[in-house]
């Protein structure tokens, strides 16, 4: 970084201050990885320097013969990845953001104040899933001020998925599409069950993997894709890319998607980010990505373990995934507290809601922590032992 160095020796120290924090702390946000170098030099290319509004060889600018390629690539590595026919899917790789693929899914299936179900944010749901506040009706989301969104939560008790109550709620909101997936669900869904809920009241199935993308990719966690119509991804949690997204369709939607996408809802695409997702996902191909996926969950599992022998109250007693949550009210601490206190012995989680919650969203009941990030570091299951010992130690003394 020679040249940022010398052109803005302030931005230039800073990045190295980051990049210091990353290295000395136990980064445990579950949205958050590290990206190999190789994915780091795609994205800070001369990529950066193209516009490319539309489609790979569809495009309004001139200049884009070489971007078309690279775009056409990542496509092609997102159907390898995913192991998909592209006779039956369509794939989209430029909503900037997952949100934004999110929206843009919406956008090309529903209409104006179509009803859309989705898991409730408190019980592990994702904002961009049409979230408004359960007392007031509020809209806190764009997408719930567009569309008439409901939602179905986890059995109190066990604090997993009741597949029979979603039936009931399902059929009493006749939603226009039905969404799984969220930031703090730990369980694998049943993803044959809510297609079949989605059936049998004429609604579309979309599957948002942002968290188990990688999970799925390496075949540790169950696949959505022979169920779902849409399936929804970010790719810089555990398929280890760059801030972005994926958007697979089926085929006869493909012209609705794309055109929701641009002119709807974007400009030209991040052509350097689509690039290092290119790069994440032929990373992901590789023999030792599979490695990797069973070890996040592996350490996952450890960790939950440990917690649990600790005397934490571990949501559904454990996890599937990248990410287990912890609901802290038998302990007398809030997410936020125990958030910031473990900051201060370098581990870095965040606070969440959990199921139940009698907190506020700014200050709620749990903390979410994930292995992703330090499994690429190869952290391994002693590891995950050593963590949890210093967790409770830190969170014995309030």
């Amino acid at each position: 970084m020679t040249n940022l160095q010398t052109t803005d020796p302030e931005i230039y120290n800073l990045i190295q201050s980051e990049d210091k924090r990353q290295h000395d702390e136990l980064e445990m946000i579950p949205s958050e990885n590290f990206v190999s170098d190789a994915v780091k030099e795609a994205v800070g290319s001369v990529l950066m320097n193209k516009y490319s509004e539309g489609r790979p060889y569809k495009r309004f600018y001139q200049g884009n013969r070489i971007i078309d390629e690279i775009e056409h690539l990542t496509e092609t590595r997102a159907y390898q990845a995913f192991g998909l026919d592209q006779s039956e899917w369509h794939v989209n790789v430029q909503a900037v953001t997952g949100s934004v693929a999110n929206l843009a899914v919406y956008n090309a299936l529903l209409q104006p104040g179509d009803k859309m179900l989705a898991m409730s944010l408190y019980d592990g749901g994702h904002l961009s899933h049409g979230w408004k506040l359960p007392d007031t009706g509020k809209p806190i989301s764009f997408t719930s001020k567009v569309y008439d969104s409901y939602f179905y939560g986890v059995d109190p008790v066990t604090r997993v998925f009741d597949y029979d109550e979603i039936q009931k709620i399902a059929s009493k909101v006749c939603p226009k599409i039905l969404i799984t997936g969220g930031t703090a669900y730990p369980r694998e869904i049943d993803h044959k069950r809510m297609r079949i809920i989605a059936d049998s009241v004429g609604a579309y199935y979309m599957a948002d993997i942002a968290h188990e993308a990688g999970l799925v990719a390496a075949s540790v966690n169950s696949s959505p894709f022979p169920y779902a119509h849409v399936v929804t991804m970010t790719t810089r949690k555990t398929l280890r890319g760059p801030i972005g997204s994926i958007i697979f369709i089926k085929k006869e939607f493909s012209d609705a998607l794309d055109s929701s996408i641009f002119p709807g809802l974007q400009g030209g695409p991040q052509n350097h980010s689509i690039a290092g997702i290119g790069v994440a996902l032929r990373e992901a191909l590789q023999p030792e990505f599979k490695i990797y996926a069973k070890q996040v969950v592996q350490n996952s599992q450890v960790l939950a373990q440990e917690l649990m022998q600790s005397g934490f109250d571990v949501v559904t007693g454990g996890t599937d995934k990248n990410l287990i949550l912890i609901d802290l009210r038998s302990r007398g601490w809030t997410g936020k507290d125990a958030a910031i206190e473990l900051e201060k012995v370098g581990i870095i989680g965040n606070k969440n809601t959990v199921p139940g919650e009698t907190g506020k969203p700014w200050n709620p009941s749990g903390l979410r922590l994930g292995t992703s990030a330090l499994t690429t570091r190869g952290l391994k299951e002693q590891d995950m032992r050593d963590i949890a010992k210093k967790i409770n130690q830190v969170l014995s003394q309030n």
